[in-house]
């Protein structure tokens, strides 16, 4: 199974949108989203973080040295 998340622009949308799954017999959850989830600015850090990762631009800290 596959989950399917849609982010409708304004109501008209939502509502047509929960229409099409009473119609179609598919259960669906609603839910609100109170701006975003996170700020932009963690965001784009949390990006080139993974694209550093991804480049193999990682540093290996030991544990065991780590408090000395």
């Amino acid at each position: 199974m596959e989950v399917i998340t849609i982010h409708p622009k304004n109501k008209e949308q939502a509502n047509l949108f929960e229409q099409l799954a009473k119609t179609l017999k598919v259960p669906f959850e609603k839910s609100k989203i109170k701006g975003k989830r996170y700020n932009a600015e963690f965001e784009e850090k949390m990006r080139e973080s993974a694209k550093q990762a991804r480049q193999g631009k990682t540093v290996k800290i030991n544990i065991d040295e780590l408090w000395k």
